[in-house]
């Protein structure tokens, strides 16, 4: 702990101990420093009254920390003394206070007395104490650095570890202090290494708890660890193609350490290590010959070295030093289906000779980079053809390799239940023969191809590999360093022979292929989706597969993820690899969704690019069907209205075309109020004109000459015939008005009788009681509506009546200056009747005289 620390708990201990004027307590054990104790003991203290106190040990109370400590754990000793006794623990680090509080003698100070307690364990014995000075320039280090394991228990409290070193009957001893928390490692300077001489090394560890110690003695080369040999070269001997020479330096003279070296080689294609045997280098040497080596093959090689007397370490390894051996003749013939494996040198050219029924057909030289070569050749039924190939290097040639071809006209067959799997990043692939075979083939061996698949269709063929594995053999491992990442075919051909003569025939068998990866991984790329066809309620989604190269595996299935617009409440939809669309369903109509495809494989998965696309608001058939109905609808309404208008074409009619009734059928002629018209008589329909009330002015002036003659006229002709009787409305006759002028058009059996009654006062005037005077003209003007109804002429006895059929005369009938004539009678005094007009009363009933052009509506 640091000083500040020791300071804080210093004054801590005076305040308890010492800093009141009347203390008369004390706890035993008493220290001016904290008190170590270890975890998981008990620890016993005893408070004591001083000599003179006024306390008894029933006033004695125990504290740790702020919390009191519970009175099991007190043990009275005598009137004075009280001890306590508690279970240490890993976080206990307080303070263990005993006080004499006494209420009754309030009139003392308080007494307290404390000790500062800290937890803590002994230290472990260190292990795996190993030492070692390496090396420098041609001496050996004098800083010996140590290493050792603490343990993994954390001692809570200062613990020290120290290195000590020392050559035995010496008494000099090397020292070094670690400073470091659970200290692992210590370098200790000797001054100078001791050579061929023992030397003894050890750690120990100690804190207030205990110590432990572990020591290391050995010879002094045993701690020594020299540096790699030095210039090492690997020299090739012409006529020595099976072998090379090692050659190296010491790296470090033998008076000071005698070292024993080690060798190690291998192929430059290879991983794999050959270690020369320890006894075959041991001794004081710099040179080896590595030997059984294959010709024109690169090696690598690499030395080490330690001392030869009980030493424990080696030097490191040299650098690599990589050398081809030379190149020999050949020891056995080209395989035909590859580049031969062992040419023992490089190939400069091949000799391919292809015959037909022994006899030479092609010769061909082909060069080691053109080892690709197409010929076709026919061959007869019962034919056979053969193929030798010769290769050459710098030292000789090759035994020939034959390959019989027999024409055969049904394909042999191939191996069974072929399958692959992956084991320490290779193929290994399986396989089950074809048992039994067919006289008289027999299984001479397999043939195994791996082909990289080109990644896109412009990518030309990619070259093939092969292995021929014995016929014995149904699993076997692919020695090709594949790709990672990439496809390939994995095909097995079994090879049959016969012998239908003195010759074997070789024929391959069916191929089984099987596409492969020796090692998988998530795509590269996820697919791009596209929506072909939107509809209310579904889209159809297509996406096109990635390329082959962003694959980097199987597709093992597709995941489709849609969503409604930016609510990214996402659903799901899973297809097959070999799916490429899909119909999304039950969507929404008229909404935004956003999808994507995510591609997987076994390991892992990639997303593909978003598509947006909305839906329809109307399904399929929808639009046609609202039409159809507003169509039919629309029919069914015109129908219907043009059966209702052929039901009611007569209210119709009368609504559109009011019925004008026929003067001739008017029984105003045989009306009387003397004589009513009886039931049984026939309807007579009256019409009768209404003109408005007006001045002289209203008339042109030759009508307002004619008037009072027309009026007598007509007088006169009523009185004479006699209203109501059969001279005037039993048959037609001229009536005054036929004389007229502008009415001679007119003949007697185209004028209607008009008849009426005048029976009120003029202006107010109240009538005598002669009997009503009535007035009658012969005009073709149709009678009016109002006319139809007789009954209406009795209220004219009480009130000014009139009836009534407006109608506005065509342009031209009447004189220009008069906007439209109409002729007034004026009610008349029988027993005066004067011959002039007078002014027309307020309310009369006139009729229109018919002028040419003009016909009633």
């Amino acid at each position: 702990m640091g000083s500040s620390h020791h300071l804080l708990v210093f004054l801590m201990f005076l305040h308890y101990a010492v800093g009141f004027t009347y203390n008369c307590v004390k706890i035993l054990p008493d220290s001016s420093s904290s008190i170590v104790v270890e975890v998981g003991k008990n620890f016993t203290a005893t408070c004591h009254l001083l000599e003179g106190c006024a306390y008894t040990s029933d006033d004695i109370e125990w504290r740790l920390g702020n919390d009191s400590i519970a009175k099991q754990s007190y043990h009275r000793i005598n009137e004075t003394s009280v001890s306590v006794t508690i279970n240490i623990s890993s976080d206990m680090n307080a303070w263990l206070k005993c006080t004499a509080p006494k209420e009754s003698l309030s009139y003392k100070p308080r007494s307290i007395y404390g000790i500062l307690l800290r937890a803590g364990y002994p230290p472990l014995k260190p292990k795996n104490l190993s030492c070692i000075a390496v090396q420098e320039d041609k001496d050996i280090s004098p800083n010996l650095s140590c290493s050792w394991d603490p343990g993994s228990r954390n001692p809570l409290i200062d613990t020290t570890y120290t290195v000590y070193a020392n050559v035995p009957g010496t008494v000099l001893t090397h020292k070094a202090d670690c400073k470091q928390h659970l200290a692992r490692f210590c370098v200790v300077n000797l001054e100078t290494f001791p050579i061929h001489m023992v030397l003894k090394v050890w750690v120990e560890v100690k804190n207030a708890l205990g110590s432990e110690r572990s020591e290391l003695q050995s010879d002094s080369s045993y701690f020594a660890k020299p540096n790699p040999p030095l210039n090492v070269q690997v020299l090739t001997e012409d006529k020595f193609p099976t072998s090379l020479v090692v050659t190296w330096k010491h790296p470090i003279d033998r008076t000071i350490l005698k070292l024993s070296y080690a060798i190690r080689y291998r192929k430059v294609t290879s991983n794999v290590w050959i270690e020369v045997p320890e006894s075959f280098t041991r001794g004081y040497i710099e040179s080896f010959r590595l030997q059984s080596l294959e010709p024109y093959t690169q090696y690598v090689v690499q030395m080490r070295c330690i001392g030869e007397s009980n030493s424990s370490y080696w030097s490191n390894w040299s650098p690599s030093v990589t050398e081809r051996t030379t190149e020999a003749i050949f020891v056995q013939g080209v395989n035909i289906c590859s580049a031969p494996v062992k040419a023992n040198g490089k190939i400069r050219f091949y000799n391919l000779s292809i015959n037909q029924n022994n006899e030479k057909f092609e010769s061909h030289n082909i060069t080691a980079d053109n080892l690709s070569q197409m010929y076709s050749m026919e061959l007869p039924a019962g034919k056979m053809a053969s193929i030798e190939i010769t290769a050459y290097n710098s030292a000789g040639e090759s035994p020939k390799a034959t390959l019989s071809i027999p024409r055969s006209d049904k394909e042999l067959p191939g191996v069974k239940d072929m399958s692959w799997s992956v084991r320490d990043e290779k193929l290994q692939v399986k396989w089950t023969a074809v048992l039994p075979l067919p006289h008289p083939l027999k299984l001479s061996e397999y043939l195994l191809e791996w082909v990289k698949i080109p990644q896109s269709v412009h990518q030309k063929e990619l070259p093939a590999g092969w292995q021929r594995v014995p016929k014995n053999v149904t699993v076997t491992t692919l020695n090709a360093g594949l790709e990672k990442f990439k496809r390939y075919n994995i095909s097995v051909y079994p090879i049959y022979k016969y012998q239908p003569g003195h010759v074997w025939h070789f024929q391959p068998g069916r191929p089984v292929t099987r596409p492969a990866y020796v090692q998988q991984g998530p795509p590269k790329e996820g697919p791009t989706v596209t929506v072909t066809k939107s509809k209310k309620n579904s889209a159809e989604l297509t996406w096109e597969e990635t390329p082959l190269d962003s694959h980097q595996g199987f597709i093992i299935h597709y995941t489709i993820f849609y969503a409604i617009g930016n609510t990214k409440q996402w659903k799901s939809e899973t297809v097959g690899p070999n799916v490429h669309s899909y119909v999304l369903t039950d969507l929404a109509s008229e909404t935004d969704y956003v999808v994507y495809v995510m591609a997987s494989t076994e390991a892992g998965s990639v997303k593909g690019t978003d598509c947006t696309f909305k839906t329809m608001k109307y399904g399929d058939g929808e639009v046609e069907v609202i039409v159809v109905v507003v169509c039919l609808s629309f029919l069914f309404l015109t129908v219907f209205i043009i059966m209702i208008c052929l039901r009611k074409r007569e209210v119709i009619k009368k609504l559109l075309w009011p019925q004008v009734p026929d003067p001739s059928d008017s029984s105003i002629a045989h009306w009387s109020p003397d004589f009513p018209i009886k039931a049984d008589l026939p309807k007579e329909d009256v019409s009768v004109v209404e003109v408005d009330v007006f001045d002289g002015k209203s008339l042109c002036e030759e009508d307002k000459g004619v008037l009072p003659l027309k009026k007598d006229k007509y007088l006169s002709e009523e009185h004479s015939s006699g209203i109501g009787g059969s001279s005037c409305m039993s048959s037609p006759r001229h009536s005054v008005s036929d004389s007229d002028e502008g009415d001679s058009g007119q003949t007697t059996s185209s004028t209607v009788q008009y008849s009426t009654v005048l029976g009120s006062g003029y202006k107010g005037q109240t009538p005598s009681h002669q009997p009503p005077a009535f007035a009658r003209s012969e005009s073709t003007q149709p009678l009016l509506d109002c006319e139809e109804h007789p009954d209406h002429l009795n209220e004219s006895q009480s009130r000014s009546s009139y009836f009534r059929r407006g109608r506005e005369l065509e342009p031209g009938v009447l004189a220009p200056e008069c906007d439209g004539g109409s002729l007034t009678f004026c009610p008349v005094q029988e027993e005066e009747p004067s011959p002039v007009a007078e002014e027309p009363p307020a309310s009369a009933l006139c009729y229109m005289p018919q002028k040419s052009g003009y016909r009633p509506q």
